[in-house]
């Protein structure tokens, strides 16, 4: 946030900046889902609805699951929540105690182990790196778990490394955390951007298994403030008073609108765009390696590159902010996902145009070779 906040005065001061710092779409909401949305603003009573959400869209998020994974989820076991972090609030505030453990990987995204704390629990990292795919494994949650440690939290595609967890890999995660006594907790809010063999959904591995979603990239629906969480049926009375309580229901025209994120022709074109982003990512991988920085890893989803940076500073921090001076390039430091190898590492969002990501490497070439 510090260095987009930079990077907006810079630009009201006249700079050109391009933005790779957020992992934020650059398309915009599908026209359908803008247009829903006008229509409901003539049409509905747009008041508080259900706190878990409105019926008609948990409806078509189960029946998402059933069409595009192949997997059986009953709308009850489906809330509806104020974006993503929505729905980790009513995940964690109905599992966590204070005191707990949760175990999560470092790097991840950062707002998840503050989540905790507000319910006065403590994360526990996990030190990742390429080697596993930034990924933890059974090894390191077995070794890592105590009497206070309550569960696990992932996420596939990862933010920041954008790698996927193998069907094989995360069955063996899932029996992991069960023997042990905990819960999981999957983090899919990138599942619809991935560029090879869509992977299936966690929920396929039991209905213990707890997934988050979002619609703000998949969908594209970026400051709508909408997303979901499936859980056990028996969790879903306690996420609901914590919904009430928190913040009362989801946003109701978002959740109007919505109900057109799942027509074929809107599938048709987000999945268009994911194509995109693919082509975006085949463009930048091979020209930061051309550059020097180190990407031993293609991602296979999201829309970021986590790429070393140690040959041209031993402090991602003040490497970002050079750049974003010197060059007119945001980029996200290491140490916004935790602190492992975190001043090693920049993270690349190409969320802007192939136009864009082409001038940005010429600028970063130009002004990295300037300081060598």
């Amino acid at each position: 946030m510090e260095v987009q906040e930079r990077a907006f005065r810079l630009q009201a001061a006249g700079r050109d900046i391009i933005h790779m710092e957020i992992g934020q779409p650059d398309f915009g909401a599908p026209p359908q889902v803008v247009e829903t949305a006008h229509q409901a603003l003539g049409s509905q009573r747009l008041g508080y609805t259900s706190a878990l959400g409105l019926p008609e869209l948990r409806e078509a998020i189960s029946r998402f699951y059933a069409d595009r994974h192949g997997v059986r989820v009953p709308a009850e076991r489906i809330a509806v929540t104020t974006g993503s972090s929505g729905a980790f609030l009513l995940a964690l505030g109905s599992l966590l105690d204070p005191g707990d453990e949760l175990l999560l990987p470092d790097p991840s995204y950062p707002c998840n182990r503050h989540i905790a704390r507000a319910f006065e629990a403590r994360t526990v990292a996990l030190p990742v790196d390429h080697r596993t795919g930034y990924q933890p494994t059974p090894e390191q949650v077995r070794r890592a778990w105590t009497s206070q440690t309550r569960g696990l939290l992932l996420a596939s595609p990862s933010n920041p490394a954008g790698t996927t967890i193998a069907d094989r890999e995360l069955a063996a995660m899932v029996d992991t955390v069960r023997s042990l006594g905990g819960f999981i907790l999957v983090d899919e809010i990138y599942q619809g951007l991935t560029y090879g063999p869509a992977p299936h959904s966690a929920l396929h591995l039991g209905d213990d298994v707890i997934v988050t979603n979002s619609f703000s990239k998949y969908f594209g629906m970026t400051g709508w403030r909408l997303g979901w969480v499936v859980a056990p049926t028996e969790l879903m009375r306690e996420m609901e008073k914590l919904a009430q309580n928190l913040y009362v229901s989801p946003p109701s025209l978002s959740q109007y609108a919505a109900l057109a994120a799942f027509r074929p022709d809107t599938l048709a074109l987000l999945d268009e765009r994911r194509d995109e982003f693919r082509r975006r990512r085949d463009l930048l991988v091979p020209a930061l390696r051309d550059i020097g920085f180190s990407v031993p890893l293609v991602p296979q989803g999201a829309f970021y590159v986590y790429a070393g940076c140690e040959q041209f500073s031993p402090d991602s921090h003040a490497l970002a902010f050079d750049l974003l001076e010197q060059a007119g390039v945001a980029l996200t430091p290491g140490m916004d996902f935790g602190s492992h190898q975190a001043s090693a590492h920049l993270r690349f969002a190409y969320t802007c145009s192939m136009d864009r990501i082409e001038e940005a490497l010429n600028r970063l070439d130009r002004r990295l070779k300037s300081r060598l």
